[in-house]
């Protein structure tokens, strides 16, 4: 399978997570079965997404709330919201991680899941949390 669908399930992931408090773990093994992603690199790769996010969600959510001052996390889209949990775990928290990738893969996931504003909301924010990272934030 690619990285897109291990990505994609990863969000399916945090999304129950977010919704149901379902154990990721748990979650990615049913999407597993339902063969979401085949390879075992990409699920390797799911798993590390799923729980990095997880574990570092008050990061995370801590620098989605600094570039979205006119949402509250709670009233976003959980959609967008955890579209942007993955990206960002990805962009902050992995050292191999190419951030233009996550993020181009993010507004892909956001172009199928999310409204008609999701991909650009999603872009906007991660663009910053990325300028944030390397200290320039784009658009201030």
């Amino acid at each position: 399978m690619s990285r897109r669908k291990a990505r994609v399930a990863a969000f399916k992931a945090i999304f129950q997570y977010d919704q149901v408090q379902a154990e990721p773990q748990q979650a990615l093994t049913y999407l597993f079965q339902e063969d979401e992603v085949g390879a075992e690199k990409d699920r390797v790769f799911a798993y590390e997404l799923a729980n990095g996010a997880v574990r570092h969600l008050a990061e995370i959510d801590q620098a989605i709330k600094r570039f979205a001052r006119e949402w509250d996390l709670n009233r976003m889209s959980a959609v967008d919201r955890n579209i942007m949990r993955l990206a960002g775990f990805e962009i902050l928290f992995m050292e191999a991680s190419e951030p233009i990738v996550a993020i181009d893969e993010a507004v892909e996931i956001a172009k199928k899941y999310g409204d008609d504003n999701s991909p650009a909301f999603v872009n906007a924010i991660l663009d910053r949390i990325l300028g944030e990272k390397h200290g320039t934030v784009p658009g201030t």
